[in-house]
């Protein structure tokens, strides 16, 4: 059972306003005692996930990707975190798998269990659209801009659209900027929760 201030990070009001972690991720999270500052993260990398699907659907509407799963990995991308505590405070990549295997002994799907190893490992060839997405929302939350995340990007919608990389490029960053503008209020709210319960 979730504590009460996990169940705020994940689903009260707050400030800013963010969209509700999903009822069946919110209830995954508090079977596994998820701690509230991870909850915060996950509900602010979430919600900056639909801003991305809703702007990539409403400007690209040739290119199919999956929104459920963005937006469901985008809620689990650092499930790992909890067990692996130190790793909500410092530096770590055993959550990854972690993750990635406590989801799918929860019987999640391996196609939607996959994002909580995939979040930081973009480089792969083998990663899709919607893999590039949940790595985008987990660093634009908090206004961080890799370049070679947005290359990746930009390359799949100048493929997708027919328009030349550079267009895409302003596109991707007018939404990026936008997003970004709104991470101190973000990183506030995710600081408000403690790392323990």
């Amino acid at each position: 059972m979730a504590s009460p201030l996990s169940s705020r990070a994940m689903s009260g009001t707050v400030d800013p306003p963010l969209l509700p972690l999903p009822d069946r991720v919110a209830d995954l999270l508090s079977e596994l005692g998820c701690p509230p500052r991870l909850a915060a993260h996950l509900r602010a990398v979430h919600d900056v996930a639909h801003q991305l699907v809703d702007w990539a659907e409403q400007h690209y509407p040739a290119v199919i990707f999956d929104r459920e799963a963005v937006l469901f990995g985008a809620a689990t991308h650092d499930v790992g975190k909890t067990v692996h505590l130190a790793e909500l405070s410092g530096p770590g990549s055993a959550h990854e798998e972690a993750g990635q295997a406590l989801l799918l002994s929860h019987g999640i799907s391996p196609e939607l269990a996959r994002f909580a190893a995939t979040h930081a490992s973009w480089v792969d060839a083998r990663v899709g659209l919607e893999d590039l997405l949940v790595s985008l929302a987990d660093k634009i939350w908090k206004n961080k801009r890799v370049p070679d995340l947005e290359d990746l990007i930009v390359a799949r919608l100048a493929d997708a659209s027919g328009r030349p990389a550079w267009e895409e490029f302003i596109a991707l960053d007018g939404i990026l900027t936008r997003i970004g503008d709104e991470a101190d209020q973000r990183l506030a709210f995710q600081a408000s929760f403690p790392i323990h319960s």
